[in-house]
Parts: C-alpha cells; structure tokens; sequence
C-alpha cells in the first residue's frame, strides 16, 4: 500500500550521514515533535538529483524555514557515505541525509521503483512530502521522469 497524506510514516531504520560517520535512527523518533520538508531523490550523483532537485532545497532552506518547516531532510536508496559525500557535493550543511541503503524505507512507503533498465535496481521513487511530527501533511509523487512536484519551488508555494 502506498502511503498517502494524512497517514503516519512507517517506523523504518534509515541511517542519518554525519561528520562522524553514519548513524542509525528510528523515523518513529527523527520525525516526532518537528515539522520536517522530506524529499527523495532515485540515486546519490544521478543527473536530475545532482543538477536540480538536492541543490533546489540548499538553495531554498532558507525561505522553507522561514515558513515553519523545522529540518529539510533527503532520503535515497544509498548507503550514508555516500549520502554524506553527495550532501558535501552538491548540497549544503540544511540538509540532513538519510539513508535508506537497503530500500526498506521506500518500500514502507510503497514508493518504489525499478530502476534495473538503469543498472540501478530497486530505488527510492522521486517525491517530496512534508512529515510533521510524524504525519504525513503533503505528498507529491513524480510521475515517471518528471521533476515538477518534488522540487523545493513547489513545496514553498504549498506552505
């Protein structure tokens, strides 16, 4: 079943890329008490990702903060290195990485796609959705290819 808005995120271990190295974390307690802009991206590095949808929430924290959103979190179908390697690349220090190195995550959700044709697997699908304290209050799923819904600019105009 794919989640949809007005339903609780499932409590699924992510692992959240740091300084320190990786670090576990329940989504039951990342997202209790706070309102939080969660995005997911197919793949750490992947063209749309790198160029468009990770730097559009860097460039935009700011003003998603200013209206009420608390953290600005991605998600993808990576391990935390490279998560974290990624955030330093093409990110910035607003945006939390999360891990979902084994998809559990995304297949929680029902938000999966087949990225095979790709040599990528099982992945995360593209969306944004804004989690506060633990409820999902807005879902934007992507259709196929597509970056419109998911991106930063979208969610600032649904806030």
């Amino acid at each position: 079943m794919t989640i949809k808005q007005g339903d609780t995120l499932p409590d699924a271990k992510l692992v959240k890329a740091t300084p320190d190295g990786p670090a576990p974390v329940q989504a039951k307690d990342y997202f209790a008490g706070r309102k939080v802009a969660l995005f997911s991206v197919p793949g750490a590095f992947t063209p749309t990702c790198s160029a468009r949808h990770l730097p559009g929430f860097a460039d935009k924290a700011e003003e998603l903060k200013a209206k009420g959103i608390d953290e600005i979190a991605c998600t993808a179908v990576n391990d935390a290195f490279v998560m974290g390697a990624w955030n330093e690349r093409d990110g910035s220090q607003d945006i939390t990485m999360l891990a979902d190195g084994n998809g559990e995550f995304a297949e929680a959700l029902g938000l999966t796609m087949d990225g095979s044709g790709f040599g990528m697997g099982k992945r995360g699908q593209r969306w944004a959705m804004i989690v506060d304290d633990g409820k999902v209050t807005s879902l934007n799923v992507e259709e196929g290819g597509d970056f419109k819904v998911s991106s930063a600019e979208h969610m600032l105009d649904q806030l």
